[in-house]
């Protein structure tokens, strides 16, 4: 796989991360007093309290892992070469392209014409069969 593929593997890898987390979030948040004209939501001090306070931390640790660490080597893994550098790249990869369009077309018209002599064999074998000749 090449760099710009892991590169969008983990720019979704990163945006999934970042999804779960905000739906985590919303999911386990504490309830919050809106307004003074509203009751105090009740709060459940309990161990499952415990581990969403942990769980947000966990999932941002993870995003900024991936963000930081595995996204970085990829990018720092990218070619960086100047203008002049990819517009020769891309004379040869012309070049090259246009030699192998060359030998495409050589091959093309070797094989139309063995397909025209193959058709010639073929007619020249019906008409036999059905004049019932004898072949030369």
């Amino acid at each position: 796989m090449d760099i710009i593929s892991q590169l969008q593997e983990q720019v979704n890898a990163m945006a999934l991360l970042t999804l779960n987390t905000f739906g985590t979030l919303q999911r386990d948040a504490p309830p919050v007093r809106l307004s003074p004209n509203y009751p105090e939501p009740a709060a459940n001090a309990s161990e499952e309290t415990i581990d969403i306070m942990e769980h947000p931390k966990t999932m941002s640790a993870a995003l900024v892992e991936a963000a930081k660490k595995q996204f970085d080597v990829l990018v720092t893994a990218l070619p960086l070469s100047g203008e002049e550098a990819q517009l020769k790249r891309i004379a040869e990869l012309q070049a090259e392209n246009e030699a192998v369009g060359l030998e495409l077309q050589k091959q093309l018209e070797a094989a139309e014409k063995e397909l025209k002599q193959v058709q010639e064999l073929f007619n020249q074998a019906a008409d036999y069969c059905l004049n019932l000749k004898k072949p030369d």
